[in-house]
């Protein structure tokens, strides 16, 4: 199931990550550093600029292995943490990027989990994300979304369909945010939003 739906999330969102991610680069020439918050199965890495130093942080220890499995097949030096976006082990200015994928839909706390992202960018650092979204307020799927988020995040691990993640990464004191909206053929989940924020 893991494998299927890498491949399907690389169908899906492979060209934009490319271009996204193609925005991170170190001080001075040197390899980015690049935290990663919900690292999942790893499937990042295939994304990232080669010789990156990824933190990986995930809470799932069961995912760990792939993400050094991940690491290696694409030349990167990896770190993992079973750590939570809200209080990552990861010292003030210290990176170069955060990187957030369809996962501040099932973090705890979406605001302070912004507030570390910008507590460890270095001053220019991106926090570079790809994210569903709710579907605008009044439309049927909007109803949906939020009749159904009860049921949605048993089976998809805490994923509210309705989360208003746009607002919050506008309000989160980023000096500068750029975003594009789209749309995938996800039913529940196919309004996104996608970008760069920097410090």
């Amino acid at each position: 199931m893991l494998a299927r739906g890498d491949v399907m999330q690389h169908r899906a969102y492979g060209a934009r990550k490319r271009r996204l991610f193609g925005q991170i680069e170190g001080r001075s020439g040197a390899p980015p550093v690049v935290v990663e918050i919900g690292a999942g199965t790893g499937l990042n890495a295939a994304y990232l600029p080669a010789g990156t130093r990824w933190v990986a942080i995930e809470p799932n220890v069961h995912f760990h292995e792939r993400i050094r499995e991940a690491a290696e097949a694409h030349g990167l030096s990896v770190e993992v943490h079973a750590a939570r976006a809200e209080a990552l082990p990861v010292a003030d200015g210290a990176a170069d990027a955060v990187v957030s994928t369809l996962v501040l839909c099932s973090v705890a706390d979406v605001r302070q989990s912004l507030a570390e992202a910008r507590r460890v960018l270095r001053p220019g650092g991106r926090f570079v994300f790809v994210e569903h979204v709710a579907a605008p307020e009044g439309t049927m799927l909007r109803r949906l979304q939020r009749a159904l988020r009860g049921p949605w995040g048993l089976v998809a691990d805490g994923c509210r369909p309705d989360q208003e993640t746009e607002p919050m990464i506008r309000a989160a004191g980023f000096a500068d945010v750029e975003r594009e909206a789209f749309r995938i053929p996800g039913g529940l989940v196919a309004p996104h939003v996608a970008g760069v924020a920097t410090v």
